[in-house]
């Protein structure tokens, strides 16, 4: 199994919001030691918190004896827990992680850098913004524009770019600059559905757009 084809944990919210873990390894330790395979640093995480194990039927959430206990789905688990797709997994309830499940989707990031705030799935055209997936999804458009903006890496993005990208059957001079500014807007709408806070796509006045996915 290849590590895109392998299940994986996607921190929902906080400061680590969007990080993810692939569960590569038989056993893998959640915690706040610096030995663990994933650390969460926070006060109320035992050193060593909890420990997934692959087996035959699964992945099986372990808690080793944690002074804040783990839930999952709100409930705390008392016994080996066999993780499904969707899971959410609070530790110490101060951290939630969402499991994505070997049989799932799986949110890739942009060039393949793990941490960023605004990710994609290039085959079925999923967007997530801190690991809260857009619904409804994007329109067309909308999505062609934010795939070219995110694999330009934060570089400036011309508005002729934009143009042979969202209207690759157009001649540039057929579409308005009022239309290529609808559409910018609409996109950096659907954004702010997911982070109101943050604004994703810079104007760079006289050049273009750029993504600010850092």
């Amino acid at each position: 199994m290849q590590a895109q084809d392998m299940p994986m944990f996607v921190v929902k919210e906080g400061d680590l919001d969007g990080k993810s873990w692939t569960l590569d390894q038989d056993v893998i330790t959640i915690g706040r030691g610096a030995d663990c395979d994933i650390v969460l640093p926070e006060r109320q995480v035992s050193r060593r918190h909890a420990r997934v194990e692959r087996r035959n039927l699964g992945y099986l959430l372990i808690d080793l004896g944690s002074r804040n206990g783990t839930y999952v789905n709100g409930q705390e688990i008392k016994q080996p827990y066999y993780l499904q797709d969707g899971d959410e997994v609070q530790v110490a309830l101060c951290i939630k992680l969402s499991f994505v499940g070997a049989e799932a989707t799986v949110p890739l990031t942009f060039e393949g850098v793990a941490g960023r705030p605004v990710r994609i799935d290039k085959g079925t055209r999923r967007v997530w913004i801190r690991g809260k997936e857009l619904d409804p999804p994007l329109s067309p458009a909308q999505y062609r524009l934010l795939e070219l903006l995110a694999d330009a890496d934060g570089q400036v993005i011309s508005r002729d770019q934009v143009v042979g990208q969202v209207w690759p059957d157009d001649l540039i001079e057929g579409v308005s600059e009022q239309a290529i500014d609808a559409l910018v807007r609409r996109l950096r709408d659907r954004l702010a559905e997911a982070a109101p806070d943050r604004q994703y796509i810079v104007t760079v006045r006289g050049h273009g757009f750029r993504l600010d996915n850092t």
